[in-house]
């Protein structure tokens, strides 16, 4: 639990501070646009990070869902467990009859891939500029 809040705590600081210094270089030209691409991925990587450990402190606090588990189901089945996946997070009420009932939504996991997602397209755009300004560079001097 503290391992996850400390991993919390240093993505949202990463996060502001690229914001910050991606803010500082676009008020100074020329602008380095290898290094904004590469500010721009570690700010969207370390926002999914934050991203998922939000996600994972509200399943692992319970977040609203014991409230949503009925003690019995349509059928009349008893809650038999709650269930718990940190990947993707979910949170469910299952029931003795086997049913189950999931109360998160998809949604904080295809935000977490999308912005990961866009992380790794930033930083592979980052790494081909920067080899295209080198073999320029290269060539002319």
């Amino acid at each position: 639990m503290f391992l996850m809040g400390a991993l919390l705590a240093a993505s949202l600081v990463t996060a502001v501070v690229g914001i910050v210094v991606v803010l500082i270089l676009l008020s100074h030209p020329p602008l380095p646009v290898p290094r904004v691409y590469a500010l721009v991925a570690l700010i969207l990587a370390s926002s999914a990070v934050a991203a998922y450990c939000y996600g994972w402190f509200s399943v692992t606090t319970g977040g609203p869902f014991p409230e949503l588990c009925t003690s019995r189901n349509d059928a009349g089945a008893d809650l038999a467990a709650i269930k718990q996946q940190y990947w993707p997070l979910r949170n469910a009420c299952v029931y003795s009859d086997g049913s189950a009932v999931e109360y998160v939504s998809m949604s904080v996991t295809v935000f977490v891939c999308l912005l990961a997602g866009a992380a790794l397209v930033s930083a592979g755009t980052s790494v081909y500029l920067r080899k295209r300004v080198r073999k320029t560079s290269g060539v002319i001097s």
